[in-house]
């Protein structure tokens, strides 16, 4: 199972969001190409960006810090947040970007997705946040009437890569993942399901582990990373690839203020 770190931008700084609350965000790091260096080091084979405001812009905002981290790594590097139209998805491919997260547009625009999956196929994932079952959008600014499981079949149809789950409700509150939700959603498709909201500890991602054979191929770590309740190489070799090194168990990201 992919570990994926996870870097939230917001207003060029590597923060954290307590459950999708832009009053209630905790910096880490100014310098998120520093941040990326670190978990690539450590391991990383993959690395989740979300521009959180593009997501409440409706276009992306951040793309300066985007490149810079695209440029200083070599791994895949998934971007979400403010991804409404085709013209934000090509700018983020011309940078090397492998895979756009939209999510909005997935509820107010399918058809707008359709023609994105077909144009650029294999490279469009749809980002599901749900609060309470219900699919938030517009930087989970709102939410919507639409079941996120039904939202997920549809996207399948559409052709979409595969899906980020992400529960609002406990993301960067490290209270664990919804392993009922994730296993409903992940018996609904066959694409890949990656994921994502109050993973705290290994035993967390150990219990992701045995949703993969139900297509839970990939686990998004945020908080939890930041903390130091999970040390990367730790996870990485309790569920997952990645190239382990020895680096120590926890980080002081004051170093990186």
């Amino acid at each position: 199972m992919d570990v994926i770190p996870a870097i939230d931008l917001l207003e060029g700084r590597c923060v954290r969001l307590y459950q999708g609350d832009y009053e209630k965000s905790q910096v880490f790091s100014e310098n998120p190409v520093d941040i990326a260096k670190v978990w690539v080091d450590q391991g990383a084979t993959r690395l989740h960006i979300v521009d959180l405001d593009g997501a409440k812009a409706g276009k992306i905002v951040n793309i300066g810090a985007i490149e810079a981290i695209a440029k200083s790594v070599s791994v895949p590097i998934e971007v979400g947040g403010g991804l409404r139209d085709r013209s934000s998805i090509q700018q983020l491919f011309d940078l090397g970007i492998q895979w756009g997260i939209l999510g909005t547009i997935a509820v107010e625009q399918p058809q707008l997705v359709q023609e994105l999956c077909q144009e650029f196929p294999g490279k469009i994932i749809i980002g599901i946040d749900a609060r309470n079952g219900l699919v938030a959008t517009r930087g989970w600014l709102e939410t919507s009437e639409v079941l996120a499981t039904q939202l997920a079949v549809q996207m399948q149809e559409l052709g979409a890569a595969a899906i980020i789950y992400t529960d609002i409700n406990r993301d960067g509150t490290l209270s664990g993942p919804n392993l009922d939700a994730l296993r409903e959603l992940a018996g609904a498709i066959t694409i890949p399901v990656i994921a994502s909201g109050g993973v705290s500890s290994v035993t967390d991602l150990l219990s992701l582990l045995a949703l993969e054979p139900q297509g839970v191929t990939g686990v998004i770590v945020g908080k939890a990373l930041y903390t130091g309740d999970i040390a990367l190489s730790e996870a990485l070799r309790a569920i997952g690839p990645g190239r382990i090194q020895d680096i120590p168990p926890n980080l002081d990201f004051s170093a990186f203020a």
